[in-house]
């Protein structure tokens, strides 16, 4: 795909825009190739998987929502099962999802338990990157919008992708859902992991998806999403160059570009986030 786009989009851009068009739809009718579930964990970040009822052959899947955001449901055994995200800000208790068109109750609830996460303190020699100016600050609220934005992106899979690689390899140098501390103020958890990899290092699509969002944001620098279909999303931040374009059909393991340490970072790292049903959940759960 990046040779048709690099070779050819000059001269036959109709004919790479229809390439690209049978590539997203291939991707949405491809049949069930033995993607497995993620790991469960119903706490604040991980993943509940809620059970609907059984499955009968060649029969549409249920619709599921969360509040009013969809959720992913997948056949597994002659059963439909809904693999919920469940946000950080998430209290522990009792939540319920909205479910149309299967034998199980319209409404379906189960229980998300307590969960501790550790603190990290980070210190910047940039303060500005800590304490904005109205101009950056304006910058980061509107950037800040159009990610939650594609966050919420949704769009309909026959089948999703779930069976995650890496992007980089690299040592974990911090986890998800630290409470981060800048030069001694608070900020938000962190909502991904962090790779301690040189500047430069390739960094991989997780699954098979095409490229949702490109941007270079002040806190998350070069940023590339990528959307696996079904509210099942990866972002990878901090890079020093993008090498993919919006709309380009990616292959697991395929280049999304190089390491850096644009935005807010104290030094080259890859950041990697995973977004299910628009909110950030542990990452890890998807690795085998």
């Amino acid at each position: 795909m990046r040779y048709l786009q690099n070779g050819f989009a000059m001269r036959l851009p109709l004919f790479s825009a229809t390439i690209r068009r049978m590539a997203c739809l291939l991707l949405t009718l491809m049949p069930s190739l033995g993607f497995s579930l993620p790991l469960e964990s119903r706490v604040p970040g991980g993943i509940a998987l809620v059970r609907l009822g059984s499955a009968a052959p060649a029969s549409p899947a249920p619709r599921v929502w969360l509040d009013e955001q969809p959720i992913w449901v997948t056949r597994r055994d002659n059963e439909w099962i809904a693999i919920v995200g469940i946000g950080l800000d998430t209290p522990a208790g009792s939540r319920e999802l909205r479910v149309e068109g299967t034998t199980a109750p319209p409404q379906i609830r189960f229980e998300i338990g307590h969960k501790h996460y550790p603190e990290q303190h980070i210190t910047l020699k940039e303060r500005g990157r800590v304490r904005l100016s109205p101009e950056n600050e304006v910058r980061a609220e509107r950037e800040i919008a159009r990610i939650q934005q594609l966050k919420r992106h949704w769009r309909d899979a026959a089948e999703t992708d779930s069976n995650f690689r890496q992007p980089a390899e690299g040592r974990l140098s911090s986890h998800f859902g630290l409470r981060r501390f800048f030069n001694g103020e608070a900020r938000a958890p962190h909502n991904g992991l962090d790779l301690a990899v040189p500047r430069g290092t390739p960094v991989a699509a997780s699954a098979a998806g095409s490229v949702l969002g490109i941007d270079d944001y002040f806190f998350n620098g070069k940023t590339v999403f990528v959307d696996h279909g079904n509210g099942l999303i990866t972002m990878v931040c901090h890079l020093d160059r993008i090498d993919v374009q919006v709309g380009e059909i990616v292959r697991s393991g395929q280049r999304l570009g190089l390491s850096g340490m644009t935005g807010r970072a104290s030094g080259p790292h890859l950041h990697w986030s995973v977004v299910l049903n628009g909110v950030m959940v542990v990452g890890a759960l998807f690795l085998k």
